[in-house]
């Protein structure tokens, strides 16, 4: 038996690289050629936690997959609220979740609600995609407010003179995706205020609130006042802590109860036309209740990880990666290789036999030209080989060029 409930979980041998070949999609292991090392879309290489595995195949020995109800399975929703209230500090009660069919979902909704078309919605550039994806879905204008490509800083000066009548939303991705910033208590407080002055939404994107490493403080944005609680609607997933991105199931946590009712019209829930599984809901409840030594042994091993691939690529030529305070993705300039992105996520997976994502606009827009995104979510061998791949290409490259 291990010493400690989490010891060896992520160890090398831990990967299950032939059910990945298979099942691991949204550019990942089952989308490239048998050689290729994957280092794409962010999502844990390894298996889920053994009380995961149990709870859903105690839930299916009985036979019986009737319809959850609409709001969500009571137990989802109690075990949601209880660690919103101990681990994120909200005032949060089961009957203000609303469960949803991934976090990605739960962003759709949101604007959705909050937006009516030709409204205009403040995000930051680069971000992930499904914030633009999401506001435009809904009728929106994405207006971008750019951050430091040299630091990962946010301009909030910026953010403010950006605001304009037609600002209902302000999109919030804490952790930081690509670049791994970890809002300051200032910084995630004057972002409320100005939503509280102007009376804007909040989506807060907190899905990474869990990877973040030692020595940083995570502040979720409805923790911070009463009144910036009144503006917020959170958005949560369990694929980047848990590994459950197939099962499809992340939750919104409302302010109140007319928000709550306004997202429940909004989802068409009700209709039965949108919902989470239950097999999904009693997975995700037991990820909360029973497996957060899982999650911290993965934080653990993340951080070696993230200090091991930080150092590798600076040493590279042509090559400057700050460290992420959250989230298992590294996102280094790549500028001074002579290429731009996309064409050398090209020549990476050519000549190197590694994939990674070009910092492209379709991807985290206009301001993340110039860079790449590395996930290292998996073991430290495949890591050092897709980095020893990475270091092959660019230093041909730089002979090349001398």
């Amino acid at each position: 038996m291990p010493d400690t409930p989490g010891q060896g979980l992520f160890d090398d041998d831990q990967v299950p690289m032939a059910e990945l070949r298979e099942r691991a999609f949204n550019l990942r292991w089952a989308t490239v050629d048998p050689d290729v090392i994957a280092l794409t879309a962010a999502d844990p290489d390894f298996g889920v936690a053994p009380e995961i595995r149990a709870a859903i195949t105690d839930y299916a020995a009985s036979g019986v997959f009737s319809y959850g109800p609409p709001e969500g399975l009571p137990v989802f929703r109690e075990v949601v609220s209880a660690t919103m209230r101990t681990r994120r500090s909200m005032r949060c009660t089961p009957d203000l979740i609303l469960p949803t069919n991934s976090a990605a979902s739960a962003m759709f909704v949101l604007a959705r609600h909050a937006l009516s078309p030709g409204d205009e919605a403040l995000i930051f550039d680069p971000v992930d995609f499904l914030f633009g994806a999401s506001v435009e879905a809904a009728g929106g204008r994405c207006v971008r407010c750019p951050m430091d490509a040299d630091t990962g800083g946010y301009d909030l000066d910026a953010l403010e003179r950006l605001v304009t009548p037609r600002t209902k939303m302000i999109g919030v991705c804490n952790p930081h995706n690509p670049f791994g910033r970890v809002l300051t208590r200032v910084e995630a407080e004057r972002i409320g205020a100005l939503a509280v002055e102007h009376d804007l939404v909040i989506m807060a994107d907190e899905i990474w609130s869990d990877i973040v490493y030692p020595g940083v403080e995570f502040f979720s944005m409805a923790s911070l006042s009463d009144a910036i609680a009144a503006q917020t609607v959170s958005v949560y997933g369990f694929s980047k802590t848990f590994g459950l991105a197939g099962l499809r199931v992340g939750f919104l946590v409302a302010p109140n109860a007319t928000v709550f009712e306004g997202l429940m019209e909004t989802s068409t829930a009700r209709t039965t036309a949108f919902g989470v599984s239950t097999v999904s809901q009693v997975a995700a409840a037991a990820a909360y209740e029973r497996c957060w030594y899982w999650a911290d042994a993965f934080v653990e091993h993340l951080t070696g990880q993230r200090d091991y691939a930080v150092q590798r690529l600076n040493a590279m030529p042509g090559v400057t990666c700050r460290s992420p305070q959250g989230t298992y993705l590294v996102f280094p300039n790549v500028s001074a290789v002579g290429l731009p992105s996309g064409e050398l996520v090209k020549r990476l997976l050519r000549d190197g036999r590694v994939a990674v994502v070009p910092g492209e606009p379709r991807w985290f827009g206009p301001a993340a030209q110039g860079h790449v995104r590395i996930c290292f979510s998996t073991s430290r061998a495949i890591l050092a080989d897709g980095l020893d791949r990475i270091e092959g290409v660019l230093t041909q490259l730089s002979e090349a060029g001398a």
